[in-house]
Order: structure tokens, then C-alpha cells, then sequence
């Protein structure tokens, strides 16, 4: 089954008339809707709404944009300031999105969007750029091939469809499972190469509380239906985490599935998840107390957080702590005097921190009561 080509057919017929197979029912603020030509709001296929994670000023990239409705909406909470990159394999798809960037831009006053052909699990090659390359030099020979071969990887480190570290939050809406399974790998490693440190996504899809058998994933009318190349719901976790994301978060999960197939249940959930600072572990005499409810936690580095104990971490885990998702459920305990040094953090994992070493440096005065102020 060529998957690639079953999933393209299907989206450019749905690209000329609606078909309501390859939608769950979703409700969309209104207010961003007034904007987008009927046809956009007609054709559009997801199964949640990623768009109310994007804030104002961001950076966003849509995996598999389609007809552009997300980027639509997310263009008008970024605002002038921020930006918003579609991507999509499907020229028909594009053709939509783009020739209703200029009528959705005319009625904001501003064009933040732009669509670019490609695949989203190969976010360094621009398909635009590819095809015009072939109609200047035509592959008539091996020889030509490998010289295409060669052209496309200079485009990839020249021109890259998505440069690395370039977006601030990643939305998708119901499209992840239709990336063939050998190439899902890939595809959660361009989301975390061309996220910011500090970036997240955000993804609707379609996951299921079985693995789909063989025979289900050879059927093309049901992976190009969403249903057989949806992860597992622990499999899309585990994907993520394999990829090097943290802080990851089933933030919607519906509880009637969407379709059943065999008795093998295909839902709608939101996840989110967040790209941290690969570096190196330094020794800054910093904390972190874990408050609870939980007596105890683990974090996707294996450290346990013991309740009300002070915690010790390295500067990297410090900032990722102390940072979303996790900081309301974090308190930070800084160093109270700036450690200079670069010395490897080489403490052992639920290591108990002594208040006196964050306190180190700090003159060990005495307060005085009648001095006045307050305790609460």
C-alpha cells in the first residue's frame, strides 16, 4: 500500500467537496471564523482545536495545514507581531489555503501566513523549491537522479522548509496518524529539531486504546480515514518522549470514542509538550520543593521529588522546572549568592538538598520581631 499516495488522493477529493468521514464534530470560537471564506470552514478536517494554545507574538507551525483553517485562526491571535507557517503535501490543499491567505489577510489588515509544500515529517525539504529545480532538469538517467539527489540535499542545508530552533509552538489537528509508522520516528524528531528551547506543541489527533492489527493497517480506506496509522495512546506519549520532549500532557481526552473499529476504540485527544534545554548539568546550588499532593514524583529525567523536601537539581533541570509546565507545581529555591563555577552537577538522583548550601554565601544575621512587619 503506498500510504503517501492513499492519503493525497483522498485529501485532494476532500479538498473539492467536503467529506464529513474525515471529521469529528468540533466547536471553534466564532469570533476567528468571520475572516475565513466559506469553502476553508467547508473543507476543513480535525478532530480538536490546537489553535487555543497559540498566543499573541508567536511563531506557529501547522503540520498538515490543509485548507488553512487553523493558521487562519492562529494568524488572528499572534497578531501582527507573530507569524504562522502551513505545511502540507497536498496541492490541491494549497491551492485552497493559499488563494484565501489574501481574502482572510484583506479582512485582518495585516498577512502573517504563508503555506509551503512539503511533508511534515521531512520538514528541510521545500517540495516548491524541489519542483522547480525538475523543471529546469529534467531525470532522464541515474546520473541525473544522483544530481537531484545532491540539489536537494544543498536545499536542505541552504534553504531549509523549517530552519532549527525557528518556531515557538507546533499545532497539529488530526494529522500525525496519517504518517506512514516507519516514518513516525522521524517526524517527532523535525518537531523537536525545528522548535526554540522552551517551545511546545500542541496536537489533536485521533489515538486508540488498542494497537490496530495488520490487516487494519492494510486497508487504505481506513488510514486515510484517520483510524488504522493512529498511535497507541501510551505509543503517542512514548513517541514523544523518545524524541526528547518533557513536560508531556494529555490535556483533552475524549471520553466517547469517535469510531470503533473490531472493538478497538479511536478517540480525539489534545497533548501537549515542551522542547528543554539539551546542555550540559551544572553544580549552581539550586533547588526545587515539590509540595504535593503526591508523595512523591518523577520527572522524564527519572528524578524522584520527594514531598516538601528540598530537591537537589542542576542549573538545566533548575530552568526547566521552574519554567511551564511545571512551575505552579514547583517552588524554587535559587541559590542565595551566584555560583560562577562550571563544575558538573554529580549528585545522585532524589538527592536531599541542605538549606545551608542554597543559603551558601548569605550572611547568617538574626531577625528582630520588634523590628516590625509582617508574617502574613
Amino acid at each position: 500500500m503506498n500510504i503517501q499516495q492513499s492519503v493525497q488522493d483522498r485529501y485532494a477529493e476532500g479538498a473539492q467537496e467536503r467529506e464529513a468521514a474525515l471529521c469529528c464534530p468540533v466547536n471553534y470560537d466564532p469570533r476567528f471564523l468571520k475572516v475565513i471564506p466559506e469553502e476553508v470552514l467547508e473543507r476543513d478536517y480535525g478532530c480538536g482545536d490546537p489553535s487555543t494554545y497559540v498566543r499573541e507574538g508567536d511563531v506557529v507551525l501547522d503540520l498538515g495545514s490543509g485548507g488553512g483553517k487553523i493558521c487562519f485562526i492562529a494568524s488572528q491571535v499572534v497578531g501582527e507581531k507573530g507569524r504562522v507557517i502551513g505545511v502540507d503535501m497536498t496541492p490541491d490543499m494549497l491551492d485552497l489555503a493559499r488563494r484565501s491567505a489574501p481574502l482572510v489577510a484583506e479582512k485582518t489588515g495585516f498577512n502573517n501566513v504563508e503555506f509551503k509544500r512539503g511533508h511534515i515529517e521531512d520538514l528541510k525539504t521545500d517540495l516548491d523549491l524541489v519542483d522547480a529545480y525538475l523543471a529546469d532538469n529534467a531525470v532522464k538517467s541515474v546520473e541525473d537522479l544522483e544530481l537531484m539527489q545532491h540539489k536537494i540535499e544543498k536545499l536542505q542545508a541552504d534553504q531549509p522548509m523549517i530552519a532549527d530552533n525557528s518556531v515557538d509552538v507546533i499545532v497539529s489537528n488530526c494529522v500525525l496518524n496519517l504518517v506512514a509508522d516507519v516514518r513516525k520516528d522521524k517526524l517527532f524528531a523535525e518537531m523537536f529539531r525545528v522548535l526554540k528551547v522552551g517551545g511546545r506543541i500542541a496536537i489533536s489527533d485521533i489515538v486508540s486504546d488498542e494497537a490496530s492489527p495488520q490487516h487494519l493497517k492494510d486497508d487504505e480506506k481506513l488510514w486515510s480515514g484517520c483510524i488504522s496509522g493512529a498511535l497507541t495512546e501510551t505509543g503517542f506519549l512514548e513517541a514523544l518522549e523518545d524524541a526528547g520532549f518533557h513536560g508531556i500532557t494529555i490535556d483533552k481526552y475524549e471520553d466517547e470514542p469517535w469510531q470503533i473499529v473490531e472493538g478497538i476504540e479511536f478517540r480525539s485527544v489534545t497533548v501537549l509538550a515542551w522542547k528543554g534545554d539539551q546542555g550540559a548539568d551544572i553544580e549552581k546550588n539550586q533547588a526545587v520543593i515539590y509540595p504535593g499532593p503526591w508523595k512523591q514524583v518523577e520527572d522524564d529525567d527519572g528524578q524522584i521529588f520527594y514531598r516538601g523536601e528540598r530537591m537537589a537539581v542542576s542549573e538545566r533541570n533548575f530552568n526547566i522546572l521552574t519554567s511551564e509546565p511545571y512551575s505552579e507545581q514547583m517552588v524554587a529555591v535559587p541559590s542565595a549568592t551566584p555560583v560562577e563555577t562550571e563544575e558538573d552537577y554529580n549528585l545522585g538522583n532524589g538527592e536531599i538538598r541542605h538549606p545551608a548550601e542554597t543559603k551558601q554565601g548569605k550572611a547568617k544575621i538574626t531577625s528582630d520581631p520588634d523590628q516590625g512587619g509582617s508574617c502574613c
